[in-house]
Parts: C-alpha cells; structure tokens; sequence
C-alpha cells in the first residue's frame, strides 16, 4: 500500500513534450520502480523509502523516451457524456439526456441508446452509476450459474474499478469484478465470471484450476484472448 505521495514534476522530451511523473514512497517496494497510471496518463516513479525519492526522480528522468512511447500507445481516453457511443455488452450505445423522469432507461436499437435524463454536468456519473449496477445483475447471476455448475458457493459479489485485474477472489469466498466487464462482449464477462469461481476451489492457476474453468468456459482462451487485446480500452472510458 502506498503511505507517502510526493510531488510531481514535469520532464521535458527530446521533442519538447512535457509529461508528468508522480513520485511516491512505498516501504514494501523492493526496489526502484516506474510504471504508468493510464487514467491519468501520466507515469509514476516508486521509491522504497524517501531517501531514495531523488533516485527515483533520475531513475524516472533517464527513462524519458520509454515513458513517452508508451504513453503515446494508450488509446485515446473515450468521456461518458451526451451523444457519446460506447460499449455495452459488446455492442454500441448511444448516450442521450432525453427521456422521461429521472430513471436510466437502455433502449434496444442500432445502436442501443442510454436515455439518462438530468443534468449534462453529472451525465458520465449517472453512466457509470447504470454501468455498475448491470454489471453487478449480469456478473451475480453468472456466479450463481458457475457456482451450481462447479458445485461451489460465493459468499458476495461486488464491483469494484479495479485496475490490475478484472477479478479476484479471497479465501472466504467473496468475489469482486472491475465493472468495465459490462462493456466487453457478454462471453467476456461470462469467462471472468467462471475464472472467479474456479478459484473458490483451486486458490491458484494449476492445470486441476483450468480444468474447472474449462468446464465452465470451453472457449475460455479465446475470451482472455479478447480481454487481453482489448482491456485497455474499456479502461479508457472515463466519466469527465
């Protein structure tokens, strides 16, 4: 966990780009460590101690090109607001204000529409608010269908914006998801669903894990193959 964020401080590319470094302490970093916050597209120099803060900083400063080129492959960020077109369930939606009352309605069509009246301020919030309650309606019921199926059970499901990973599972069987998920093709989230639950027998990734995740999933590697392909852009749509 980090306990200490420091400053940011701005490096200045061969190119004249400017891009920000966030610099923070982390006591239970082993060492020296760079790596990129996507959403707020800038990159982040670990430290293991405050000390080493300044070691961070030129360790951060001498990496300057790689960490221009890696931001310059993120997608391009996609904002929750009117007439905007994302995904959902793998197909596109078109957001719209109009609408009767103040209940988000999805209507079917090509393409489907989210109808979410209220104020253009607050329209990515009330997206992302419809976003995270299907997604904790379609993930909870393809837990309970996997948990029959692998003869197991979850004590809770949450939904979470996780950024690591789509999913996790704890010891005492409860499961949390990334509610991007609903975003992605349905056998998407289906296949997130059943990696979940396979691991409420098999804390771990063995051939005995991914036999039960076969059971469930058959063309479960074609729809890693997709989640992998295509995460980051689900991670790419931000609210404002």
């Amino acid at each position: 966990m980090i306990i200490d964020k420091g400053d940011k401080m701005a490096l200045v590319t061969k190119s004249g780009e400017s891009i920000n470094v966030r610099l923070e302490v982390n006591p239970k970093a082993r060492r020296l460590i760079l790596r990129l916050d996507e959403r707020n597209r800038e990159a982040v120099a670990v430290a293991p101690s405050k000390k080493k803060i300044g070691e961070a900083a030129a360790f951060a400063r001498d990496r300057i090109d790689w960490i221009a080129q890696h931001l310059q492959a993120l997608p391009t960020q996609l904002v929750l607001q009117p007439d905007a077109e994302f995904m959902l369930r793998g197909e596109a939606c078109l957001i719209s204000l109009d609408g009767p009352g103040r209940t988000a309605i999805l209507e079917a069509g090509a393409p489907q529409t989210l109808r979410v009246p209220g104020e253009i301020e607050t329209t990515g919030k009330r997206v992302e608010r419809f976003l995270r309650k299907t997604a904790k309606q379609d993930l909870s019921d393809a837990v309970i269908r996997y948990c029959e199926q692998l003869g197991v059970e979850a004590r809770r499901v949450t939904v979470k914006d996780t950024r690591s990973r789509w999913g996790s599972c704890t010891s005492d069987g409860r499961l949390a998801f990334s509610w991007r998920l609903i975003m992605a093709p349905p056998e998407v989230l289906e296949y997130v669903a059943a990696h979940e639950c396979a691991h409420l027998l098999e804390m771990n990734h063995s051939p005995a894990f991914w036999g039960h995740v076969s059971k469930c999933r058959p063309e479960w590697k074609k729809e890693r193959a997709w989640l992998r392909k295509n995460g980051r852009d689900l991670h790419a749509v931000v609210t404002a």
